[in-house]
């Protein structure tokens, strides 16, 4: 068990899942946290639009014990205490003891309890975008979950993926699977083709060509 990076005078400590499945009651937000990640990402879901697990590097992850869980009490007026918090958990990420070649499925995610009202979801909109550029020049991810997310789904337009009980903020390392976000977010293209190269290129024309054969795919 290691402390988060970034953290103040309050105890942020980071979780491998099979801790947070048992060092806490049912009803604590580490357990709660730990429940969602059993039980959504690493599976799948009927409104997916694909077969597989809705987020198959976090099955990866949890597979290989990659993947770190913490809890931040931070609440919607601890803004700085927050950004602190997500900043230090992309060094931590180089922190996680991992198998020659499986480095990059490093992940950390972040629950923030205390911030489900508009005030605090508001709040980690902010650190959310103010981590955009950093990510990007550092061949990172981050991903924003809440219960009211509105972000639709890639293969279907209807789901929403990225609900989930609590706020939560998600720290990864860039991988050549992220061709799809590659393909839909401008700026994520460029970073993208510049770490994976020839290799990303041939992801990139591999899901265009799925497109086109498949008019049923969201683009």
């Amino acid at each position: 068990m290691l402390a988060l990076a970034g953290a103040s005078h309050v105890d942020h400590r980071l979780f491998t899942y099979d801790e947070a499945r048992t060092t806490n009651a049912p009803d604590e937000p580490l357990s709660i946290l730990a429940r969602w990640m059993a039980t959504y990402p690493v599976n799948g879901h009927a409104d997916l639009g694909r077969t597989g697990s809705v987020c198959p590097f976090v099955r990866q992850s949890t597979r290989l014990d990659l993947l770190r869980l913490a809890i931040c009490p931070a609440g919607p007026d601890d803004e700085d205490e927050a950004f602190a918090i997500v900043r230090g958990s992309f060094r931590n990420l180089e922190g996680i003891p991992a198998p020659p070649g499986r480095e990059r499925l490093r992940t950390i995610v972040i629950g923030f309890p205390n911030c489900a009202n508009p005030e605090g979801l508001e709040m980690l909109g902010r650190v959310f975008k103010r981590h955009k550029y950093y990510t990007l020049v550092r061949f990172r991810m981050i991903a924003f979950f809440h219960a009211a997310s509105d972000t639709h789904g890639l293969w279907n337009p209807e789901f929403r993926p990225m609900r989930s009980p609590m706020p939560v903020l998600g720290a990864r390392y860039m991988i050549e699977q992220d061709a799809i976000f590659a393909a839909h977010y401008k700026l994520l293209l460029a970073p993208y083709l510049l770490r994976f190269g020839l290799a990303g290129v041939r992801r990139l024309a591999a899901y265009w060509r799925g497109v086109r054969n498949n008019p049923a795919v969201n683009t």
